[in-house]
């Protein structure tokens, strides 16, 4: 990340630029850094400036104690002053609902669009197993047992356990240990793990709400049903994908949407 902004409690993030067009900052979900989304921006960069950064507690940003989700609002109004004031936001699975919340809080932004937020309405027992996950996730955090709290979140996302077991013994485990603490952000921004209508009812902006034609069924009816819920809402299916979307798929789609 070659560039630095300041948000309103003194944190540093790190972000950088690509392209021309109108401007979108792209918000990483759990485990990533803005390296994750640099796929993506490459994608857009040919009809969109597309904003890639470090969200709090990962790669090059810093991360300023107690943590709360209005921090998080505050550093993508940090970074939209940075790149300009005026950008568009997109978010994937669990940076997608800060992007919602963020716009649900009153952020200036042009329009919005998710990736398969996954909000747990559909999933059979999905409150009560984001209730076990969010207690076991804080009290391994707070034993320092990082690597413990990667595996919780690997289960979590339904990773078969000889791979959770292979990827301990893997070179990246180290950098999946070291974002660690910030899978309790993500939990946070995820609230109770249900869909937050009354948020959502009060977004007023267009949003685009996206989802793999290849992923769980519980996952596409929660993209679909945020569509239903915000004012302006439009829901698209991209076939034959899953939750790992290609860039080179999803791109076209997000470059469409925020062109118009």
């Amino acid at each position: 990340m070659d560039k630095k902004t300041t948000s309103r409690d003194g944190t540093s993030l790190a972000y950088e630029v690509t392209g021309r067009g109108p401007t979108v900052i792209l918000v990483s979900g759990a485990m990533s850094t803005g390296g994750t989304m640099a796929p993506l921006a490459h994608r857009l960069s040919g009809r969109c400036r597309a904003v890639v950064y470090d969200r709090r507690g990962r790669g090059g940003s810093g991360d300023t104690p107690p943590y709360e989700v209005a921090r998080e609002v505050e550093d993508l109004a940090a970074l939209t002053d940075a790149v300009g004031g005026d950008a568009a936001l997109f978010g994937v699975s669990s940076g997608g609902a800060l992007v919602l919340e963020a716009v649900a809080s009153g952020l200036a932004a042009r329009r919005a669009a998710v990736y398969e937020v996954p909000y747990a309405d559909h999933l059979e027992g999905g409150a009560a197993r984001e209730a076990v996950y969010k207690e076991r996730l804080n009290t391994a955090l707070a034993q320092g047992r990082r690597g413990d709290a990667v595996e919780l979140f690997l289960r979590l996302t339904g990773l078969a356990e000889e791979m959770i077991q292979g990827a301990r013994q893997s070179p990246m485990w180290a950098g999946m240990e070291a974002v660690a603490p910030s899978l309790a952000h993500d939990d946070a921004v995820m609230g109770d793990g249900l869909l937050p209508r009354a948020r959502l009812a009060a977004i007023p902006v267009p949003v685009l709400s996206v989802a793999g034609g290849a992923s769980p069924e519980w996952m596409r009816t929660a993209s679909r049903e945020i569509a239903e819920t915000v004012p302006q809402g439009t829901y698209r299916v991209l076939e034959g994908q899953t939750h790992m979307v290609e860039p080179d798929v999803l791109g076209p789609v997000l470059a469409e949407f925020f062109a118009r």
